[in-house]
């Protein structure tokens, strides 16, 4: 909770040197050091040193003392370094970048974790070409984001799959060009991959992306892309589940990437200048925001799939 935000540097410490007091800035959790093995390889995002999730890292932000009615005086610690459920939090400068454009912190506050996973999960780790067939499972927030990551990147069929028919008509405005409705009896989407088969000429999509967070699906890409096609797995899912191994059948690629492999202060202005331009999509993403006492709603909405992105907003 709290791990995207922007808003505007209010103090800095002696040693930071690349932001300034009154600089607008986003926010961005996979905070690199720059020194260690993964960073000098150009993976930032899983940095071995300061990573709030890589295996054997566990990232203390620091603690805060938190009073309602339900958890009184109850320590908690900030969400991935950054904590951004308060009016003010302290974080390292390599979790800083400026905004460089016209760009409302509403909007700005989004693209620290649901927009770079989805934007980064085509552009970084699938590097969808142009022409290419994309199919998406699942059109939550980052699910969008993977489809307008792959209309920009050119995509030529881009195949929204979800259980909700309102899901799917937000898809098209982010840039899906079919969709299906899958059944929530189908299991490991078998039927659904089916019907892909028939709109990609019977072989199966280039590319196909999972962005459903449910581990029953972790597999279903691979049933969705043909020979030698790419299934990203995106959502994060960590169970033990089973894999039918027919379905890597033949010479497929299976990756799950972190936070589409986002290098911050690469990505973040790339994202920012995609926006100056019209090309992506955040102030239509935004469907609802909160003052902070309304935490609870903004939650409750968020289960229940009524916002492609809610933000909370300080007053």
């Amino acid at each position: 909770m709290g791990h995207e935000g922007a808003g505007v540097v209010a103090k800095v410490g002696p040693q930071v040197s690349g932001i300034k007091l009154g600089d607008p800035v986003m926010l961005n959790w996979a905070i690199p050091c720059y020194a260690c093995f993964q960073c000098q390889e150009g993976n930032q995002h899983i940095c071995e040193k300061n990573s709030a999730v890589t295996a054997g890292n566990k990232v203390s932000g620091g603690h805060a003392t938190f009073q309602s009615t339900q958890y009184e005086h109850k320590g908690i610690e900030k969400a991935f370094g950054l904590g951004t459920l308060a009016e003010y939090t302290l974080v390292r400068e390599a979790a800083c970048v400026k905004i460089g454009v016209d760009m409302p912190f509403i909007s700005a506050a989004i693209v620290g974790c649901g927009v770079m996973t989805g934007y980064g999960s085509v552009a970084n780790a699938a590097k969808v070409k142009p022409g290419t067939s994309v199919v998406v499972l699942g059109t939550g927030g980052v699910g969008l984001n993977v489809i307008q990551g792959a209309r920009i990147a050119g995509a030529a069929k881009i195949i929204a799959i979800d259980v909700n028919p309102q899901r799917l008509e937000m898809a098209k405005q982010y840039g899906a060009t079919h969709t299906l409705q899958a059944d929530r009896a189908d299991e490991g989407l078998i039927q659904a991959a089916a019907t892909v088969k028939t709109m990609t000429a019977g072989r199966g999509a280039d590319y196909a992306f999972e962005c459903t967070a449910i581990p029953e699906l972790g597999a279903a890409p691979l049933a969705m892309v043909r020979n030698a096609g790419m299934a990203v797995q995106v959502s994060g899912i960590e169970q033990s589940i089973q894999v039918d191994m027919n379905l890597f059948e033949w010479d497929k690629i299976y990756i799950n990437p972190l936070y589409g492999k986002c290098r911050p202060q690469i990505d973040f202005p790339i994202l920012q200048q995609l926006y100056a331009k019209g090309d992506l999509l955040l102030d239509e993403m935004v469907t609802r925001t909160y003052p902070l006492e309304e935490l609870h709603q903004a939650f409750a909405d968020m289960l229940a799939g009524r916002n492609a992105k809610g933000v909370v907003v300080m007053s």
